[in-house]
């Protein structure tokens, strides 16, 4: 199947992609499959016949959204979809939304582990609500990261306090929900209408993540990869190992994305 959508890669500035895949690298103890670079990008996704990508960008502090919005500016085209970012504790974060809103993006990327927050602080409901308000989706990194001490910041009962409290929030959960809390994913997630994209879970399969993937509402699973810290083409072949059918995958690899960026 062709003119697949691919919900969460990174790339970076090509002067910076050596420098930051580097770090990541050592942070993560994760190797990456790709130099960080869009060209590297569209290559990977023209031999796994994914027609665009969308590149979820991280501001680790709020000085970093001018750039990171200029940059995404510069890369977008009609198969690089960027999503911007800014700091969620950003004072200007009002101003920061109405930017991203009047650029004609379709939404932001998120990162409780690498921003420093916890997903349900009070202080955090006014940022929620204003994204609500300019109907833009956010991609919010679920579960726990390779990177990070394993302490609940994101975890699928945080993401149940927020969704209660905004439940006109296009949020989308990375990881089939929360990587490696998936039983807890079960407990309260599975079967929501709750947004959850797949990347690296399948490579994780067990118990609890195949009942969640062959569970969840097929309408609220949309493809990534995490690309490049996965290859594309193997995260295509896990989902497409599990036989789900042409109608499930066909929802999974391109519709629901597609309903979901038009509907902003």
């Amino acid at each position: 199947m062709n003119n697949i959508i691919d919900f969460h890669t990174h790339a970076f500035p090509d002067e910076l992609a050596k420098r930051v895949i580097k770090m990541l690298e050592d942070e993560g103890g994760v190797k990456a499959h790709l130099d960080g670079k869009i060209s590297s990008l569209l290559s990977s996704m023209d031999a796994c016949g994914i027609e665009k990508s969308i590149i979820c960008n991280i501001a680790t502090k709020p000085e970093q959204s001018d750039s990171i919005l200029q940059w995404c500016k510069k890369i977008r085209s009609e198969r690089i979809v960027p999503f911007p970012s800014f700091h969620p504790y950003d004072p200007k974060f009002k101003e920061r939304v109405d930017e991203i809103k009047q650029e004609g993006f379709k939404g932001i990327k998120f990162h409780p582990y690498y921003q420093d927050f916890i997903i349900d602080d009070e202080r955090l409901c006014p940022v929620y609500k204003k994204i609500c308000d300019e109907n833009l989706i956010l991609v919010m990194h679920t579960g726990f990261d390779f990177a990070f001490s394993r302490i609940k910041i994101a975890d699928p009962e945080k993401i149940i306090t927020v969704i209660e409290k905004f439940p006109s929030l296009k949020l989308i959960t990375t990881h089939l929900g929360a990587w490696e809390q998936w039983d807890e994913v079960e407990q309260f997630l599975l079967g929501k209408n709750i947004y959850m994209e797949i990347s690296f879970s399948l490579e994780f399969l067990d118990d609890a993540v195949r009942k969640i993937f062959l569970n969840h509402p097929q309408e609220y699973i949309l493809f990534g990869t995490d690309s490049p810290w996965t290859e594309q083409q193997k995260t295509l072949s896990l989902l497409k190992g599990l036989q789900l059918g042409e109608k499930k995958e066909a929802l999974i690899l391109r519709e629901n994305a597609t309903k979901l960026l038009n509907s902003v």
